[in-house]
């Protein structure tokens, strides 16, 4: 836009018109679309090694970043979708004490790889991380793809962590384009709509600032610039390597951008949980059904309170309705607020002691009663392995 009103006119005329172009543009994401942005024009040569040489002194060492097989660096762009890299480093290092190769992981029973992977969220991740090791076991001989129409086949696989695992495992020139990257870009080239919107535009920019020599270092490079320097609120915008690059530095717009849109308030509900216990000192414990929400997972009986109902009625009406049983609803154990991508919740936890009948899983695949010394083998989401470690101190079970 600055070179079109720079046709046939001063800077100093056109510096009031550019910013109050800019203001309006950014309080209306609707003035502009996709369709009419046009890549700025950078000095590539600069720009690429600019950034290499910044990510030779303060890149980040981790761990998938000493080593060239292809399976231990699937495994960490997997735990890194949705993840941040400080939550991740234990949950990767005890994955692969678990399942060190592809084999050990496409042979493993489900129930194990869920349980290597509790506590860090997003299960669907596991269960396709399964399912693509054993396609490739049985479909590839074991041997990661390095064509990319074949890596975007196997289950959890998008474009962008197929870049990176072949950008970082075969040295591909394939671009990655991230939560992170999308920041480094948007303000990188002033991108004046939200990311979902000019996401071509993004992927474009991505693939033409790519060095073609040394992919694998540039994309980590990209993604450490937005992990440490090109953050989200307050970038530190000197100690940037691109700062002569970047529009929206120089527009003083770094603040401001990547623009965002409205998002809805996420859905609250309010579910009432049962620890159920028995005169053995067991405990129930029900396993979810393969596919939704938490698929497979053991969890503590219940479900949700309907309006005008007490957290008591809930916990019996849920229980009769999903075991068919009859139970006491006793003290009130905690209550644990969670979110969820889509929604949240808020668990009401009640102790509760068995009465009659015999538990049938009408509404979940399989049930059990276990010691609290047996629980600990079961994967189970992470807002119940907080109740778990509270039923490990409590008087009833001591």
């Amino acid at each position: 836009m600055s070179e079109i009103m720079l046709q046939q006119t001063q800077v100093k005329t056109v510096l009031p018109y550019y910013q109050r172009w800019l203001e309006t543009i950014l309080k209306d994401k609707s003035n502009l679309v996709a369709k009419d942005i046009t890549l700025p024009v950078f000095n590539l040569s600069n720009l690429r090694q600019s950034l290499l040489i910044w990510y030779q002194q303060q890149g980040r060492h981790l761990p998938w970043r000493n080593t060239r097989d292809p399976y231990l660096i699937w495994v960490s762009e997997i735990m890194l979708q949705q993840t941040q890299v400080k939550t991740v480093l234990p949950y990767y290092q005890r994955w692969l004490d678990t399942f060190p190769t592809l084999e050990s992981l496409a042979t493993a029973e489900l129930q194990e790889v869920l349980k290597a992977w509790e506590g860090l969220g997003y299960y669907t991740r596991a269960r396709n991380l399964h399912k693509a090791a054993q396609i490739l076991l049985n479909e590839y001989d074991g041997v990661f793809p390095q064509q990319l129409p074949d890596v975007l086949k196997l289950p959890g696989i998008g474009r962008t962590t197929a870049g990176g695992i072949l950008s970082a495992a075969f040295n591909q020139r394939i671009s990655i384009l991230d939560g992170n990257v999308k920041r480094v870009l948007s303000r990188l080239m002033a991108l004046p709509v939200s990311p979902k919107k000019g996401i071509q535009s993004l992927w474009q920019l991505s693939d033409l600032i790519l060095d073609p020599e040394n992919p694998r270092d540039f994309n980590q490079a990209l993604m450490d610039l937005g992990a440490e320097i090109c953050v989200k609120t307050k970038p530190r915008c000197l100690l940037c390597p691109w700062t002569s690059h970047c529009l929206a530095y120089q527009q003083g717009q770094q603040n401001q951008l990547p623009m965002t849109e409205k998002t809805k308030p996420l859905p609250h509900k309010k579910i009432g949980v049962a620890v159920i216990y028995n005169d053995a000192g067991l405990i129930l414990i029900d396993r979810r059904p393969e596919k939704g929400l938490l698929g497979g997972l053991w969890e503590f009986p219940g479900g949700k309170i309907e309006p005008d109902e007490t957290v008591e009625d809930c916990i019996k009406r849920e229980i009769k309705e999903e075991i068919d049983i009859e139970i006491e609803v006793g003290e009130n154990l905690v209550n644990l607020d969670h979110a969820y991508t889509h929604f949240k919740v808020t668990l009401y936890v009640h102790l509760c002691r068995y009465l009659t009948g015999e538990p049938k899983p009408i509404e979940c695949e399989e049930i059990r009663w276990v010691s609290l010394e047996e629980i600990d083998q079961f994967p189970f989401p992470k807002a119940n392995t907080k109740i778990i470690e509270l039923l490990k101190t409590h008087s009833i079970f001591s």
